[in-house]
């Protein structure tokens, strides 16, 4: 479960609903099923209007990324690895960096010391690797677009379902407190618009990118140090050069 996600969206609401309690607002006026069709469905078509069937497939998957995280390879055990293939490497040749190679589950981590492990130039593996990185970038915008281009459309909603409610509230001009009620009804599809928007979709596509930002690290990382394995690097230089990817404070935390 991504805490942050859960406490951020829970905030959202109760900031909303205390607020409006404060105000003086009936939390009843909420209850709108027009306005929920409005800024739900109107952004859902939108977004099937934007995107392509393939693009929108992913959505659930991103919405599980969202509110369950992501896992990702934890830098220190790169760095561990790499060393130990630094060491493996130095006492038993290229062939050690093959065997291990078949062992690991991450695609990217194996692909890349096959390669150092097949007598690639490093050259080659940057160009191979860094493609695969570049394309991973790519799906990622386009993944996080999905819910930016939602956040744009979804306030914008919110306008159109209050100029509806509006045209429902002029035809009620000759019972005060008719037109009353449906004035307030009206607004409702703009406050769910702006929350969707600016409290949801923006920051998830915000999320979506920090989380990419990382994965691009990691598989960075991981280029480093297969390029430092293929020029024959010792463990300590392997070491040295894969550590600038870890934070200080948490370099300190593990080697204390």
């Amino acid at each position: 479960m991504e805490k942050s996600t859960v406490i951020g969206i829970t905030a959202g609401l109760a900031s909303i609903g205390i607020g409006m309690y404060l105000k003086g607002a009936d939390p009843h006026a909420l209850i709108n099923p027009a306005a929920y069709l409005i800024i739900f469905a109107g952004t859902a078509a939108a977004l099937f209007n934007a995107f392509t069937m393939k693009e929108l497939k992913r959505f659930p998957v991103l919405c599980k990324i969202i509110f369950c995280g992501q896992k990702l390879t934890d830098k220190q055990e790169i760095l561990e690895l790499f060393v130990d293939l630094a060491k493996a490497a130095k006492q038993d040749g290229i062939v050690a960096i093959e065997k291990r190679a078949n062992e690991i589950d991450d695609a990217f981590t194996r692909t890349t010391l096959s390669m150092v492990a097949d007598g690639f130039s490093a050259d080659f593996i940057y160009e191979v690797a860094e493609n695969d990185i570049k394309q991973m970038e790519e799906r990622h915008r386009a993944n996080a677009l999905i819910f930016s281009q939602g956040g744009m459309y979804a306030p914008t909603l919110g306008v159109l379902g209050a100029v509806i409610g509006l045209i429902a509230a002029l035809g009620n001009l000759s019972d005060i407190d008719k037109l009353g009620h449906s004035i307030a009804a009206a607004f409702v599809a703009t406050l769910l618009g702006i929350f969707t928007g600016y409290v949801c979709l923006h920051p998830f596509a915000n999320k979506l990118k920090r989380l990419s930002a990382a994965e691009v690290e990691i598989k960075k990382m991981i280029l480093e140090g297969a390029l430092a394995l293929q020029s024959g690097a010792s463990s300590l230089a392997m070491e040295a050069k894969l550590q600038a990817f870890i934070p200080v404070s948490e370099r300190k935390q593990r080697n204390d």
